[in-house]
């Protein structure tokens, strides 16, 4: 994949080529020096913005719609994006909403998720009543809402201690394994990237 960022001027060419295949159940790693272009091939991933060339396919299919791909992919953000006025289990049932299924069994998928983060007693709570490693297991819940396939994670742990940030990487990398989801992290902690299957660095717009 290819993308450029325009600054007055100046033409800045994030990404010259970076591909990545990304098998079933598979976890890899991400790192690279600040600006390197981490956060943007997550977003391309995603598709919160679109490539000057190349393509993203997911499971065989190039373009799928908005619902779909909420089936297909979780993301976890290092700033969190909890909706603040909304407690703890409507956070985790957002993703369930994003497909138009909220019912019985999905809040009972949601009441189960934040009882495998150890949060199922902060349910009720709001995101400010929440320490900042509590939140991001809230985050973890809701990209494991919708049973992914995969889940991408920029910088899980950059707002954490390291303490709590060992925590939420351990619980991320068990409930991916229990539940054969693949995982893609982007991470400045090298003893984060190396319990990921496999370890890549994105330099001068290339993974490697």
């Amino acid at each position: 994949m290819h993308k450029t960022f325009v600054s007055g001027d100046r033409r800045i060419e994030v990404l010259r080529g970076a591909t990545l295949v990304v098998a079933p159940g598979e976890t890899v790693s991400i790192r690279g020096e600040s600006g390197s272009g981490k956060s943007t091939l997550l977003h391309l991933f995603a598709r919160l913005d679109e490539p000057e060339s190349g393509s993203i396919t997911w499971g065989g299919t190039k373009n799928i719609s908005a619902a779909s791909r909420a089936d297909y992919l979780g993301m976890v953000f290092q700033s969190f994006y909890l909706i603040p006025e909304m407690d703890a289990l409507a956070n985790v049932l957002m993703a369930a909403r994003i497909r138009g299924r909220i019912g019985r069994s999905e809040r009972a998928r949601a009441l189960d998720l934040l009882s495998r983060v150890g949060l199922v007693d902060r349910a009720t709570h709001l995101p400010n009543q929440l320490s900042g490693g509590e939140r991001q297991r809230v985050a973890l819940a809701r990209a494991l809402m919708n049973q992914p396939k995969m889940i991408l994670a920029d910088e899980p742990t950059g707002n954490l201690d390291e303490g709590t940030g060992e925590t939420v990487i351990e619980l991320l990398l068990t409930l991916c394994r229990e539940t054969d989801t693949s995982l893609v992290i982007v991470t400045h902690n090298v003893k984060h990237a190396a319990r990921c299957g496999r370890q890549l660095e994105l330099h001068a717009g290339l993974l490697g």
